[in-house]
This record gives C-alpha cells, sequence and structure tokens, in this order.
C-alpha cells in the first residue's frame, strides 16, 4: 500500500499542510518582520510628508518593492530626475540581486505564477531566511509564503505610517536619514564580522570624489566608482594569489 503523500519534493510527511507552511513560514519571518514593520514605518511617514498622499504608500511598495529603493526614490521622484539615472541608479543598488538568485532555492517553487512572485519578491531579508536552511526541507509553498510574510509586513508598515503620518500636522525631522541609518548599522556588523578595512577606506574615497566630480549625481557617481574600485581589488587579489 502506497502513501498518498510524496516523500519528496513539495510536501514530506503525511500532515503537511497549508498551515503548517502558513505557521512554519511565520515562525522563519516573525524576527524580520520586527526589523521591517518599523523600517516601513519610517518610509510611509517619510513619503506623506514629502507631499505624497498616503495611497501612494502601496503603490510604492508593490510596484518597486525594494527598501532601500523605495527610499531613494522619493528623492528621485521629487527632483525629477532624468529615466537614464533612475535606470542607473536602479540597477546598482538591486545589482546584488542577480548573485542571490544564483544560490535561491528559486527550483523548489513550483508554478510559473508561483515562480514569476518568487522572483518578483526575492528581497535581502526573504534571502537571508531561506539561506539560513536546507533547501531540501523547503516545499514550494514554505519559500512562498516567507516571502509574502516579509512583503506584508513591509507594505503594512508603509501604509500604517502614511495614513499616521498624514494624520500628524507637524513635520518630523530626521526621517530621511532612516536608510542611511540603516546602512550604517548594516555596515558596521559587516565590519564587525570581517575587519576588511579596505572596502570602506575605498567606498569613503568613491563618495568624496564623486562629491568634488558630479555632485548633482554623486550617488550614482559614487557606486560606479566603488563597483568599479571593488573589481580591481578582486583582478589584483586573484593575480597576486596566482602568484603566489
Amino acid at each position: 500500500m502506497t502513501s498518498a503523500f510524496p516523500v519528496s519534493g513539495l510536501e514530506t510527511t503525511p500532515d503537511l499542510s497549508h498551515r503548517s507552511d502558513i505557521r512554519a513560514a511565520a515562525r522563519d519571518t516573525v524576527s524580520v518582520g520586527f526589523g521591517l514593520f518599523p523600517l516601513g514605518l519610517a518610509f510611509g511617514l517619510l513619503l506623506v510628508q514629502s507631499g505624497f498622499d498616503w495611497w501612494w504608500a502601496p503603490i510604492f511598495s508593490l510596484t518597486i518593492y525594494a527598501g532601500s529603493l523605495e527610499f531613494l526614490a522619493i528623492g528621485l521622484v521629487l527632483a525629477l530626475t532624468p529615466l537614464a539615472s533612475v535606470a542607473m541608479t536602479t540597477f546598482l543598488v538591486n545589482f546584488r540581486h542577480v548573485f542571490y538568485g544564483l544560490s535561491f532555492p528559486l527550483h523548489r517553487v513550483k508554478g510559473p505564477v508561483a515562480r514569476l512572485y518568487s522572483m518578483y519578491a526575492l528581497t535581502d531579508e526573504a534571502y537571508a531566511v531561506a539561506a539560513a536552511k536546507d533547501p531540501r526541507s523547503l516545499s514550494s509553498r514554505h519559500i512562498l509564503f516567507i516571502q509574502v510574510f516579509c512583503q506584508l509586513y513591509w507594505v503594512l508598515g508603509g501604509v500604517v505610517g502614511a495614513v499616521v503620518g498624514n494624520a500628524i500636522p507637524m513635520q518630523l525631522a530626521g526621517l530621511d536619514f532612516a536608510l542611511t541609518a540603516l546602512f550604517v548599522v548594516l555596515a558596521v556588523d559587516a565590519f564587525r564580522v570581517r575587519s576588511d578595512v579596505p572596502t570602506p577606506v575605498l567606498a569613503l574615497l568613491s563618495a568624496l570624489v564623486a562629491l568634488v566630480v558630479a555632485r548633482e549625481q554623486m550617488l550614482v557617481v559614487a557606486m560606479a566608482l566603488f563597483v568599479a574600485a571593488l573589481l580591481a581589488r578582486f583582478a589584483l587579489e586573484r593575480r597576486r594569489r596566482a602568484r603566489a
């Protein structure tokens, strides 16, 4: 007598149901939610205090859905940034997702629509949660619910922040620094894990050069210089190791 449930693939035990996948994904992402929701809250507040209506928050979060780029998009839209600069900024900011895709368990996701959503919802947080698990233990629904919960935390935070910000008559100073503060914390944490002095030095030099030569397009120029510097450093280290 054979079981009605497959022993590999999407389901591994007979009691692995739709609800169990939801519960597992909720447990996996609850700690991420404590970070995503407040950051989404700051995004929503900044959005409405920059002159946008509150309903732009879910539009930004559903069409762009890239936390760092959404913060940047507020300034880019307000400054009427040329599309070429917007495209270059988007490419540089989200280029890391190309490497995420190389090891994200997309092959476990079944169905073309589900795969399209999984590619669209591949964020830093979703990748981090999935990367911490054995891909063979992740069902298609489990992966999708991880991504759904991550997006839900972010979208809800943005909407709540926008609604609250719309009701607050005063301007809250410093919200535009929330994303910068986030990246500073991430950079400090990364440096603590790996004390790589040349990387922050190259980043600082790239920013200073961009500030001098292209103040109006500092972000794009600085990121392009930094990427070029990292590639040059990688090539030099690789050559040195080959000689050794």
